[in-house]
């Protein structure tokens, strides 16, 4: 394909507007060709912003390069699958599907098809989880024994998205495996976990929970400890540890700025961003370019289909672990 590429955007809802902001405006290599909604009035209203046209989906599959998928996760793999016969690259939100037989039939279709394809975790492009990443595989910190992923929201979803959502594991806690494997780098092969319905009593009463825990153990033996909370009120907590033998890597919390003011008996720091969007700024800018690179430029995925399934996986085994109360392998 040749310079710029031409990405489409089919679901512009908050993500969908959000990666059309990035590939029109931050991502050198590609260029925004057109939009779709469900809802014409926000596709109309995102394709203005950037002079795109607003179209059905099959017509912005067959004007673009490469298409990104924004909908809602039930219609992900007939879109993928479109796009894919279409001979089209795809970049794809996670997850690819709360269902693993259709993520398999996805995997069918890009073998026999060969497109370009990508999965949105975005959390790896973050430059802090990244250097964890790196002194891990670099051998810097020695023989990993232990990892630590904190993951917390200011505030919980409305109930009518929980409802639909699959579920903390998968809605929330999905980025976290992924992020245990990607740091430790070692799959994971059990685990076990447990949650609670501490926040918000609506959240129960659709059969989910807003606090949880979960125990990773990964192939090389190492252990994670993951928790999560869909609200925390000091603001958006992202915080990754892996020790080793020789040392351990941090990626700490963002805050709005560097600056500190210290008084007599009291120091005082910026707050935490309140907003995953703002928390994942570069994140979100520098996984564009790797798609555009990718897709441009060859090579392996940034973001496998076998790398986007493995957390459904894990997911389902940490639900399975919540209902029945021991460890679930993987």
């Amino acid at each position: 394909m040749s310079e710029p590429l031409r990405i489409g955007v089919i679901g512009t809802g908050r993500i969908g507007r959000m990666h059309a902001g990035y590939i029109a405006r931050q991502t050198p290599r590609a260029t925004l060709a057109a939009v779709s909604d469900v809802n014409p009035a926000f596709a109309a209203e995102v394709g203005g912003m950037y002079g795109v046209p607003a179209l059905g989906p099959d017509e912005v599959i067959a004007s673009s390069d490469a298409v990104a998928i924004c909908t809602s996760t039930d219609t992900h793999v007939d879109y993928i699958i479109d796009a894919a016969e279409a001979r089209k690259a795809i970049f794809c939100e996670k997850p690819i599907s709360l269902d693993l037989s259709q993520v398999d039939r996805v995997a069918a279709v890009l073998e026999r098809t060969g497109v370009s394809f990508m999965v949105g975790f975005n959390r790896r492009f973050d430059p802090g989880h990244r250097a964890v990443r790196d002194a891990v595989l670099s051998g810097r910190i020695g023989e990993v024994r232990m990892a630590r992923v904190t993951s917390r929201d200011p505030s919980p979803p409305p109930v009518d998205y929980v409802r639909v959502s699959g579920g903390i594991w998968v809605d929330m806690m999905i980025h976290d495996f992924d992020m245990a494997a990607f740091v430790v780098g070692s799959p994971i092969v059990q685990v076990w976990a447990q949650g609670a319905n501490l926040i918000d009593p609506a959240i129960g009463e659709v059969d989910d929970v807003d606090v949880a825990v979960a125990v990773l153990t990964h192939a090389n033996g190492a252990i994670t400890t993951i928790d999560i909370s869909r609200e925390a009120p000091y603001g958006y907590d992202q915080r990754v540890e892996v020790l080793g033998s020789l040392g351990m890597a941090v990626s700490d919390n963002e805050r709005l700025n560097s600056s500190e003011v210290y008084l007599k008996g009291e120091t005082h720091r910026p707050v935490l961003p309140n907003f995953f969007i703002e928390r994942y700024e570069t994140a979100y800018r520098d996984q564009w370019r790797c798609f555009t690179d990718y897709v441009l430029d060859g090579g392996p995925s940034p973001v496998s289909l076998a790398e986007g399934r493995a957390p459904v996986v894990v997911a389902a085994a940490a639900a399975e672990s919540a209902r029945a109360g021991r460890a679930v392998s993987v």
